[in-house]
């Protein structure tokens, strides 16, 4: 047991940064006199004294983590944390454990599915508190405990690596794991700031812009209104967000080279860029003739009005709506909730199996093609200027079936549980992409709050694989992993 203390010691440190994130939603609730101070109160002090009894524990552990504590470590982070996320939930709200721990994992993991109704009339810390867990989730708690926890004399490079979305994570910006993590971290922050002074420009007030801030840089959709962004019925607004959903779905590691080198040109090198721009633009365009064919709006203007916001939205992993789109003609949402599958960048906030894994997938595709043509032809996969090594290959074709087979496996699940196969598979892959919305009885007029405790347990399992991108979690369950 002993040899676990180091991974305890570490969680107890991010358990106390996350307390410290409390402080922020609890002071708001001081000014406000919105009624939910004293569940910030309890709650800051029960995960602030959990952390400092669990270090003061194992305080003179000092052993560096290894590969297998980095990914026990991501592991507990994303499955522990919640717990405490959803205590001003339960608190406040009298929601049930399953139901808070639902949404408390639907926030860090930048998901945005909610069963919380009545938005509007939430306490407006609450609502901050929601939207923060997706902002401090979008760039992954993990990688904020790489860049801190070096000062305190805590290796994280373990961490980073278990943590950091896509299949390349020894790809590094900066020679130290956590200058690499403070870089992110940075652009993210300046992104932020700029996306919060866009959405007051653009007629918010500042509370909403912070809070629909947090949701768009973290992909995460959650909102204050239950209208999500139909509430405000806002061209401009809907523009502003659109711009940052797109940001927000592109690798960080390449905004950090565009500021720091001062030049646009690794957005013209970013092997992913180019594909999820044109697919979701693509989409954009195509699906607005579509509605307009089907005569869904007056005018082709309001249809690509309507296609660009919740396009973006879904193809991001956002989740934002300003309609219900699940009331269009069936192909457009059914090609949304493709788009989610795949289209945003690994290193971004999005979710999914990330355009860099689909390109290399299709590649392979083409190299078997061009094999069984011409048997003695070397066809090696290239990724821009570089070929894909075969341990990638292997990798990525690995993840592409455990991928499909915990989509299916899950799916079946529901639909034994009672649900109809259009909402069990809409709900089981807008979790594990995490997106949020889905079709049929969990579409975006509606929410999770119909499911049974059962069903709202598997798509919470489903949000923690898409988030941990599923290795991560299953290897802390094989049998393997606990032999010494």
């Amino acid at each position: 047991m002993q040899r676990y203390y180091p991974v305890v010691r570490v969680l107890s440190l991010v358990i106390l940064m996350f307390g410290m994130t409390m402080l922020v939603p609890l002071l708001l609730s001081w000014l406000m006199h919105d009624g939910a101070e004293s569940a910030f109160d309890e709650a800051v002090v029960l995960t602030v004294a959990t952390g400092l009894g669990l270090w003061w524990a194992t305080r003179r552990e000092t052993r560096d983590l290894t590969i297998r504590d980095g990914f026990l470590m991501v592991a507990l982070v994303w499955t522990v944390l919640p717990v405490y996320a959803a205590l001003p939930l339960v608190l406040q709200l009298n929601l049930s454990f399953t139901d808070a721990y639902f949404e408390a994992v639907s926030g860090l993991t930048t998901t945005g599915a909610t069963v919380v109704v009545g938005l509007d009339e939430l306490p407006v810390s609450i609502n901050f508190w929601r939207t923060q867990l997706v902002w401090l989730g979008g760039m992954g708690l993990i990688v904020l405990a790489v860049a801190i926890l070096p000062l305190l004399g805590i290796g994280g490079r373990q961490m980073f690596k278990a943590e950091t979305p896509g299949p390349m994570k020894d790809s590094k910006m900066t020679p130290r794991m956590a200058e690499t993590a403070k870089g992110l971290w940075l652009v993210y922050v300046l992104i932020s700031i700029a996306c919060t002074l866009g959405y007051y420009w653009a007629g918010m007030s500042w509370l909403d812009a912070i809070m629909h801030m947090f949701a768009t840089m973290g992909l995460g959709g959650f909102s204050s209104h239950d209208a999500s962004f139909g509430f405000f019925d806002s061209p401009a607004i809907e523009a502003v967000s659109i711009a940052f959903m797109l940001i927000a779905g592109c690798n960080f590691a390449t905004h950090f080279l565009v500021l720091s080198q001062r030049s646009f040109s690794p957005y013209a090198t970013d092997p992913e860029a180019g594909w999820f721009l044109l697919v979701t633009i693509g989409s954009v365009i195509g699906i607005a003739v579509f509605l307009d064919v089907h005569e869904v709006y007056p005018t082709f203007l309001e249809a690509l009005r309507f296609s660009a916001f919740n396009v973006v939205s879904i193809a991001t992993t956002t989740g934002f709506a300003n309609t219900d789109y699940a009331l269009w003609p069936f192909f457009a949402p059914l090609w949304m909730l493709f788009l989610c599958s795949f289209a945003t960048s690994a290193g971004s906030t999005g979710g999914g199996i990330k355009m860099i894994r689909a390109i290399v997938l299709y590649k392979q595709v083409y190299r078997e093609l061009a094999r069984a043509m011409h048997p003695s032809a070397v066809h090696p996969v290239k990724i821009g200027n570089s070929v894909v090594p075969s341990n990638i290959l292997f990798a990525v074709l690995a993840f592409g079936f455990i991928y499909m087979v915990c989509i299916v496996s899950m799916t079946l699940l529901l639909s034994f549980s009672g649900l109809e196969i259009i909402t069990a598979l809409s709900a089981v892959i807008a979790s594990i992409n995490n997106t949020g919305p889905g079709l049929g009885e969990v579409g975006p007029a509606n929410n999770f709050a119909g499911l049974t405790d059962f069903q709202t347990w598997v798509c919470t399992v489903a949000m923690l694989l898409g988030r941990l991108e599923i290795f991560t979690l299953l290897v802390v369950l094989t049998p393997a992993f606990w032999r010494k």
